[in-house]
């Protein structure tokens, strides 16, 4: 349930932001684990872990992802 609402977070997040995007969902738990994961849902950016063990508001999305584009 987390998962799928950091991802719409996220997309509402991204189109607002007009940034262009692919959205990759991973189950995998050794995957997960390998990126460095500890706590689910957790999103990453450009290989860079953004937030992990939450769900942000798209409002604060949309700054850690203007972050990154900076």
């Amino acid at each position: 349930m987390n998962c799928k609402r950091l991802a719409d977070h996220t997309e509402a997040a991204a189109k607002e932001l007009g940034i262009s995007y692919e959205l990759y969902k991973v189950s995998n738990m050794a995957a997960i684990t390998g990126f460095g994961i500890q706590r689910t849902p957790a999103l990453i950016v450009d290989g860079k872990i953004v937030v992990q063990g939450r769900v942000p508001s798209v409002d604060e999305l949309m700054s850690m992802l203007a972050q990154q584009m900076a």
